[in-house]
């Protein structure tokens, strides 16, 4: 099934259920009013919404309205943890190479994470606020999967039965803060501001058999101020799944229902021509890696960073040429005066 939250002018929103094809919605009212409280019995409230999700594709759902992704928060509109991983060791590698750096060993055995904020998501549609163009604005896009409960000591096979819920997400980065906030050996902080999620979240059965053993195979398109710059493969090369994710949070504590777990920046290695230069055919999905590649290809980055006024879409479709979560299509903005 597909849910997605509606704005009504509270924190969390009026859950509904969004019909297969995105045209079509029906609030969940007398199942339960908003995301979390599902997450909370899925057992028990998962069920009547497959009912009702029945029934709006068989177009017998009474009270049906057309489902209209400007209305969506984030499907979990705030979360009581956001992790976010480094799933795809390639874009760890150009990052590192740009700046002649090996990688680390242990990256290719333990998965980079990093606790982002999760009081104050943003939704698909909604403006992405920055106080200065100088912060160095990138996209990022992302799978990520909402876990229900996972007891501490999972292995990553068992925390694959954890997962309830997979969305696409834009973990906006700011990336001229980062070098500072690195270097202060705690992390990031204010260079991750608030991540904003696809219109729908999905049960893995909508993903039939593009959902494999915790990676998603299928394309994630990133189209900025309307060029498309990335068209990357989200499985083959995720280096860790999903549940090898959530074993690495859930190692030294319990993963409660609710938490989102991220991929990281989706990233597919480079092909190598006769003459040894090296070509990224499938594009990128974050600005940062573009400008690794060129510093990789030329010796210095060229593209610039996000101005206030460009836009962001981040989609995925399905093999049968259908939007599966819907599209995350944004504007950069300056706060309001």
């Amino acid at each position: 099934m597909k849910l997605a939250t509606y704005k009504d002018g509270s924190r969390d929103g009026q859950l509904v259920v969004v019909s297969r094809d995105l045209g079509t919605a029906h609030y969940a009212t007398g199942i339960a009013s908003k995301m979390q409280q599902v997450l909370d019995d899925w057992g028990f409230l998962s069920p009547q919404l497959q009912d009702l999700y029945d029934q709006l594709n068989s177009g017998r759902a009474r009270h049906a309205f057309p489902f209209d992704p400007a209305q969506c928060m984030a499907p979990l509109p705030r979360a009581y943890q956001w992790a976010d991983g480094s799933a795809y060791i390639n874009h760890v590698e150009l990052v590192r190479k740009a700046r002649n750096s090996e990688v680390p060993e242990s990256f290719y055995t333990d998965p980079l994470m990093y606790q982002g904020g999760s009081d104050d998501f943003i939704g698909p549609c909604d403006d992405v606020v920055v106080p200065s163009e100088a912060m160095g604005i990138d996209f990022e896009a992302e799978i990520a999967v909402v876990t229900g409960d996972v007891k501490m000591g999972t292995d990553a096979d068992q925390a694959l039965d954890g997962i309830r819920l997979v969305m696409i997400a834009n973990d906006v980065s700011l990336r001229n803060l980062i070098p500072a906030e690195l270097a202060k050996g705690f992390g990031f902080f204010q260079s991750k501001p608030a991540t904003a999620f696809g219109p729908v979240a999905v049960t893995l059965d909508e993903l039939g058999d593009a959902w494999d053993h915790g990676r998603l195979h299928l394309t994630v398109q990133s189209t900025w101020n309307g060029r498309k710059v990335g068209m990357c493969d989200a499985g083959p090369e995720m280096t860790f799944h999903f549940g090898q994710l959530i074993a690495h949070v859930a190692k030294t504590r319990n993963v409660r229902a609710g938490s989102i777990i991220g991929s990281g920046t989706v990233s597919n290695k480079g092909i190598t021509d006769a003459s040894g230069r090296t070509e990224w055919p499938k594009g990128y999905s974050c600005i940062a890696e573009k400008r690794c590649i060129e510093t990789i290809q030329d010796g210095k980055p060229s593209t610039e960073f996000m101005k206030f006024g460009d836009t962001i879409r981040i989609e995925v479709k399905g093999k049968d040429g259908a939007s599966i979560f819907g599209a995350i299509d944004q504007a950069i903005a300056a706060p309001a005066a």
